[in-house]
């Protein structure tokens, strides 16, 4: 059993809560509001037997042993690895607690952070133990959309990053390491030039919102619900990824209003993507490739069919 402080009884610190309870860590959850804190574990407790219901953890009976309520961060974060703070959105906010969690826990333990757009390293600047500080941004809610976004300041230890990595993995999550901090990091990023271009059709008279949604929901977010942008277009061309980008990058880049350096479609771009991409770009792989992702899509579809009309 591994220890994990959860800071803020919210929306995100009790779906954090569930992921870890529901993966066999021990849970100390804390929030300045002792009435919030026992309502949290009451909806944790719920969720993890709906969880189990469904077949996506096992069922515990021991679960509600292993969720506590701290009476402050320094009982939350003392002997925790990780501390996952899910407090207010402001900078000034974040700096408190992470001061405040750095001051009290043991040298070993990993603190981060939920924030969905502040960077660690606005935060965690002054601190002594800034090394074991980084941002762990979910999607929400984590206990079920397993995405979680490792991004670290410029002086956060590797060994952090790594043991970090290390306990998501062991909860299920999907984390992935951001190579250097950014603004949004990588999901808000590609959700922000999404949305806007949504608005931006809406607002030009193109298409209605209802139209926009149709689009994403019965069209580019059903192989995106099993496949990311890049293993998209490798099964849309013949020889996979550059030939893609050699029919179809001045056509992009041209509807997205981007041209010479500002060109993502550029072929030094390509190359680097290339050059990390594992898998050969060849006939049999896309071919083998596309029947499973074609699978793929009609369980989905048959899924759909049969799921129950969303409430007005």
């Amino acid at each position: 059993m591994t220890k994990i402080g959860i800071v803020g009884a919210g929306l995100i610190g009790r779906s954090w809560a569930t992921v870890f309870a529901g993966h066999g860590f021990d849970v100390a959850l804390y929030d300045p509001s002792a009435k919030a804190a026992e309502a949290a574990k009451s909806h944790i407790l719920t969720e993890l037997r709906n969880l189990a219901d469904l077949g996506i953890i096992a069922a515990d009976p021991q679960a509600e042993r292993r969720i506590s309520i701290a009476d402050n961060l320094a009982a939350t974060v003392q002997g925790a690895a990780l501390v996952q703070e899910s407090g207010p959105e402001t900078i000034e906010a974040k700096q408190a607690l992470f001061a405040e969690m750095d001051g009290c826990a043991g040298p070993d333990t990993i603190l981060v952070s939920s924030t969905s757009f502040i960077m660690a390293s606005r935060f965690t600047e002054k601190l002594q133990g800034r090394g074991r500080c980084l941002v762990a941004h979910p999607a929400n809610p984590p206990h079920l959309i397993p995405i979680v976004e490792l991004s670290p300041a410029p002086w956060t230890d590797a060994s952090a990053i790594a043991r970090a990595k290390a306990i998501y993995e062991e909860a299920a999550q999907v984390p992935i390491v951001l190579k250097r901090e950014e603004p949004g990091f990588v999901l808000n990023r590609l959700q922000a030039v999404l949305l806007a271009e949504a608005f931006r059709i809406v607002g030009a008279g193109i298409a209605s919102p209802e139209d926009v949604d149709k689009t994403i929901r019965d069209g580019l977010g059903l192989r995106w619900s099993f496949m990311g942008p890049f293993e998209t277009i490798e099964l849309n061309a013949p020889g996979g990824i550059p030939d893609y980008c050699a029919r179809y990058s001045a056509s992009l880049a041209e509807t997205a209003g981007q041209s010479g350096d500002k060109n993502p479609f550029r072929a030094d771009t390509v190359d680097k993507i290339m050059s990390e991409w594992t898998g050969a770009q060849t006939p049999e792989r896309i071919a083998r490739l596309s029947t499973w992702r074609d699978g793929r899509l009609a369980a989905l579809k048959a899924h759909k069919l049969k799921a129950a009309r969303k409430p007005e």
